[in-house]
């Protein structure tokens, strides 16, 4: 019953993986880390790259260090953004970090580690909102937007991203 209770406590870390997330990492050319800017969304505006991807906040990290004890394949659904942005429209320049400590460098904004949900396909997607309650976009403050996606925003995925 343990081991049951902690793969589940892992699954809820990362967010829910599961089944068909080894196809799910998004192709490089959709990303781009040259910036971060804000832009308008469904609920509210948001954190997005230099092309308009989402980026997210995972609750569980702490400041400026990237707390999430993630597999391979919750690294393929949840991929760091990493690299050296500049500020681009509607946020400030002094939020943007990068974490501290051994492993890779992750860029920060107001001290969250950013990541990128492999499901957002393209500008505008917020398939990753609320998953796990632990997986957020972020206002240009920096802090974490827990609002609900509406209902015709929604791409489908049931919020778990399955």
């Amino acid at each position: 019953m343990a081991g049951i209770a902690l793969a589940g406590l892992a699954l809820a870390g990362c967010g829910g993986g599961g089944a068909g997330v080894h196809s799910a990492h998004p192709a490089a050319a959709t990303m781009d880390t040259s910036a971060i800017k804000a832009s308008h969304s469904p609920v509210g505006d948001i954190l997005v790259d230099g092309r308009g991807r989402t980026l997210y906040l995972f609750t569980e990290d702490g400041k400026n260090t990237n707390s999430m004890n993630c597999d391979a394949t919750c690294m393929k659904l949840w991929p760091h953004m990493e690299g050296k942005p500049h500020a681009g429209a509607g946020v400030e320049p002094n939020l943007i970090g990068h974490t501290k400590g051994s492993g890779k460098v992750q860029v920060t904004y107001a001290g969250h580690p950013l990541y990128y949900y492999a499901k957002d396909k393209k500008p505008g997607d917020l398939k990753g909102q609320g998953i796990g309650k632990v997986w957020y976009v972020l206002n240009a403050k920096g802090a974490a937007i827990k609002k609900a996606v509406p209902a015709s925003n929604s791409s489908g995925g049931g919020g778990y991203g399955y």
